[in-house]
Order: structure tokens, then C-alpha cells, then sequence
């Protein structure tokens, strides 16, 4: 059976996170997952491509050393901050009605409805892609794209959901990997794909919503009927909890982010013994230690999260979707990650939640953290690509062999790039071969005292591999 691999990458604003798997028929083998701490990206969107592309360029190379491959092509998330949605619509009279409409018709109406879409500012905008809502035909209405490819009909009509980001931000992405030699086999919207990785056909059949609280961006999307019916993002997420946790304890912002993800938690009363311990952190001669208690942490998170979740609640009743959530929400994201955090979206809500893993449709062997809720949106890129067989990051030629031989490189490459929705553009790119950077591992967390949690204040990475950026002040 024919193998191919991919590449993707998952541009975050704390970090960029480098996945690479096997595919081989229906089975799915990650090889390599990795995190780089990010600069330059800031609410999921690049605002300074040259900073962004040192980590970028650092995770491929990694990559390449650590698989001995050279990887040509891959795929990347859209940006999820400043979408809006309007609705097309798209109706055709058939040249052959006597026949069953086709999913290539369908195809066409959609991209009739994008076409005709008149854009406020062409030269702003860009349209990421469109999501059919529902079909009719002659005699048949709100008919979903399974039921009315088969139909025979001389009109059919469509209406569709359309996305619409700011061109600028595929811009800079575009440019990023242009100067890297890398092309872009494919650009995804992280919601779509996303899905695939964490929700279970039975919830988007009844209705949930997809609730993604990253670093810099919080996304709230939609489905009932497995169709993704709505889709908003609020511009900030993790990283303001992060601040507030700097702010409150005299911190840095680094030491704070590591408190965070080592004892990060909501409910405070609920910590039950947690709740008891004291963080000591070492400082120099000067300040001397600084004690900080777990329960007081878990105040100023617990703080921060009901802001998210009023925010998440209220787009929630914007879609008007809100009685409809029988799959009640899916957290999924960094900030999954914190103690108590879906039992207390749950209490304020009153919604069924649950935390969006990753669900087990591939296996990984030695992959650190592929199946944490953080992974979801390198997974799903992944899932997303395998269904395309025209995608494949690793040319066969140029893998080079797990014992050492390299295969000759060719001068160029013919580089495709593809939009989410089937856009192409063609260009060559220059391959060049990559030069290793070597990694040091962090060094262990000192410990003083049975009764403390000991923090070497000078270490701020005893806990987590990489640090997160700062936040826009503007943006929260």
C-alpha cells in the first residue's frame, strides 16, 4: 500500500507546533510532535512575518535532523481571529435535468455562491471558504448536501455559510514559508478540522459547541445536524491569565506562565488538599523568597475564566443555537488543561461539558503531549490532509533512509499552494538543505521542604519546555 507523509504546522501564539505523520490506507502514525516557543504572532494571526519565521524554521529543521527526511511541502492553519460570516445563496437551472445531480454540481454551486459574492473591500478581504446550510430542488426544501446529491431536478439552490477573513493575514503566512523554501500544500480553518480530532459524530449530530481556548484566541463553533452552522472567536484567551498571575504576584511573565501550567486551576474551595500548598519562589540575595499559595493562584485564574466563559456564553446566545446544545460544550485548547476548568464552565453555564482530547484514530510511540487537548489542532490538520491524496509533504525521492543514506536533492521543486477550499496557486520554490540546531533540555525543578513547592526563581523553565509571548494590552 502506497505510504505518503505530512507536515503540519500549527502557528500559535505562545507556540508553533511541528506534526509530521505516515500515512499508509487508513492508518495513521504520528512521528514526530514538537512545540517552539512563537514570536510574532499575536490573537492566532502573524503581525511580523521575519520574527515568526525564525521558530518556524527552527521546528523544520529539528524535524528534518530528528527523522532524517527533508520535508518540501506543508500544511497550515488559517488565522481565527477577526472572521465574520455571511450568508450566499446560488441557484443553477441544469442543462441534463433527467440526470441525478452530482457532487461536482454541488462543488460548483458553492463556488458559484463565492463568486458571486460581492466582498465590501476586495483588496482587504478574502473569502477562507463556504459551508452548504441546506439545498432545495423543485419539490424538496432544506434538503442537507447527502440528500440532494442523487436528486433529479431541473433547478437546484443552495445556501451557504460564508467566511471572510482579512487578506493581509494568508499574506504573511504565504510569505513566511516563500522566503523558508517551503510551499503550502494547504491552508485549513482550524474550527473545520479541529472537529475532526475531538467531537464525536453523535455530538454534531444533536449539537455542540467547539469551544478552542488557546493563548491568544478563544473560538466558540458550532454544529447541529453535523453542519457547522456558527462560528465566533473572542481576542484573547490564556495569555491574560498569564498577566494577571505576573501582575498580582510580582512576577515575570515567564515564572508566571509556568505557575500556571504547574498548578493552574479553577474553584479554589475545591482544591481540597492542593489548596494547602505554598509555591516558594527563589529569588536573589535581595528578595529573598516569595511565597505563594496555590489557593490564591486559583483565585486570579478562577477570575480570569469566568471573563472567558461570560464571553464564550455570549456568543453562544448570539447564534441562537443556544436551546439546541444536546451535546452540551467541548473544551479543548492550552487552557483545557487547568484543573476544575469544565466543572466550573459547567456551573456557570449549566451546559454538559467535557475536555476536548484527541481522539484515538492514530498511534504515536514516544510523541510527548499528542494527546493533550493542546494537539487538537496539529491532529486535525493531520486528519484533514489524509483525506486529500493529492497532499504529500515528503517526496519518496528525497526521504532520506533511516540508516543514514540520503537520495539526491532536486535544484527546485514545482510548489502548489492550496487554500482551504481548493484555491491553487503554482510557484517555484528553491529547496534548500537545513542546517541542524542543536537543543539543550531544561534542567530539573529544585524542591526545598516536604511541605513547599520550590520554584528556582533564575529557571523558568522547569516545568514546561517553552515560554509564551506578550500579550497586546490593546487586545484584552
Amino acid at each position: 500500500m502506497e505510504e505518503k507523509y505530512i507536515a503540519a504546522i500549527d502557528m500559535g501564539s505562545a507556540f508553533i507546533t511541528l506534526t509530521v505523520a505516515r500515512i499508509s490506507g487508513e492508518d495513521i502514525q504520528i512521528l514526530y510532535y514538537k512545540k517552539h516557543k512563537s514570536d510574532g504572532i499575536r490573537n492566532s494571526a502573524v503581525y511580523n512575518p521575519q520574527k515568526a519565521a525564525a521558530p518556524i524554521k527552527a521546528a523544520i529543521e529539528d524535524a528534518e535532523k530528528e527523522l532524517k527526511i527533508k520535508i518540501l511541502q506543508v500544511v497550515v492553519g488559517l488565522p481565527r481571529c477577526d472572521i465574520r460570516q455571511e450568508i450566499a445563496n446560488a441557484k443553477v437551472e441544469r442543462s441534463n435535468p433527467d440526470d441525478s445531480i452530482t457532487k461536482d454540481e454541488v462543488e460548483s454551486l458553492k463556488a458559484l455562491a463565492q463568486d458571486d459574492y460581492p466582498l465590501q473591500d476586495a483588496e482587504r478581504d478574502i473569502i477562507y471558504g463556504a459551508i452548504a446550510q441546506s439545498f432545495s430542488d423543485d419539490e424538496n426544501f432544506q434538503l442537507i448536501e447527502d440528500d440532494i446529491i442523487g436528486v433529479i431536478s431541473r433547478n437546484f439552490e443552495g445556501n451557504f455559510k460564508l467566511f471572510i477573513g482579512k487578506k493581509s493575514a494568508v499574506k504573511t503566512v504565504d510569505k513566511i514559508f516563500n522566503d523558508l523554501g517551503i510551499a503550502i500544500a494547504k491552508k485549513y480553518f482550524s474550527p473545520i478540522s479541529q472537529a475532526k480530532a475531538v467531537l464525536t459524530e453523535d455530538e454534531m449530530s444533536s449539537g455542540v459547541a467547539l469551544v478552542d481556548i488557546g493563548s491568544g484566541a478563544t473560538s466558540v463553533t458550532i454544529y447541529q445536524d453535523s453542519i457547522l452552522r456558527y462560528y465566533a472567536s473572542i481576542p484573547f484567551g490564556g495569555k491574560v491569565i498569564t498577566s494577571d498571575i505576573r501582575s498580582e504576584c510580582f512576577i515575570s511573565e515567564s515564572l508566571a506562565e509556568n505557575l500556571k501550567l504547574a498548578y493552574g486551576a479553577c474553584i479554589p474551595e475545591k482544591l481540597q488538599t492542593l489548596g494547602e500548598k505554598i509555591i516558594q519562589i527563589e529569588g536573589d540575595e535581595l528578595e529573598g523568597f516569595k511565597q505563594i499559595p496555590v489557593k490564591y493562584l486559583s483565585e486570579i485564574i478562577t477570575a480570569r475564566v469566568k471573563e472567558l466563559t461570560d464571553a464564550m456564553l455570549y456568543k453562544i446566545q448570539q447564534s441562537g443555537l443556544a436551546d439546541n446544545l444536546r451535546g452540551g460544550v467541548v473544551i479543548t485548547g492550552g487552557c483545557a488543561n487547568l484543573t476544575n476548568i469544565a466543572m466550573y464552565i459547567k456551573d456557570i453555564s449549566g451546559y454538559n461539558v467535557r475536555i476536548g482530547y484527541p481522539r484515538r484514530k492514530f498511534s504515536a510511540s514516544g510523541c510527548i503531549g499528542i494527546f493533550d487537548p493542546d494537539a487538537s489542532t496539529s491532529l486535525g490538520m493531520i486528519l484533514s490532509a489524509k483525506e486529500d491524496n493529492l497532499i504529500s509533504c515528503i517526496d519518496e525521492p528525497i526521504l532520506l533512509n533511516f540508516g543514514g543514506q540520503e537520495s539526491p536533492e532536486p535544484e527546485t521543486e514545482e510548489a502548489e499552494t492550496v487554500s482551504l477550499f481548493g484555491e491553487k496557486e503554482t510557484e517555484a520554490t528553491e529547496v534548500k538543505k537545513p542546517k541542524p540546531e542543536k537543543v539543550k533540555a531544561p534542567k530539573p525543578p529544585k524542591k526545598k521542604g516536604p511541605n513547599f513547592l520550590a520554584v528556582t526563581w533564575g529557571r523558568v523553565k522547569d516545568w514546561v519546555d517553552t515560554m509564551s509571548n506578550e500579550i497586546d494590552n490593546d487586545n484584552v
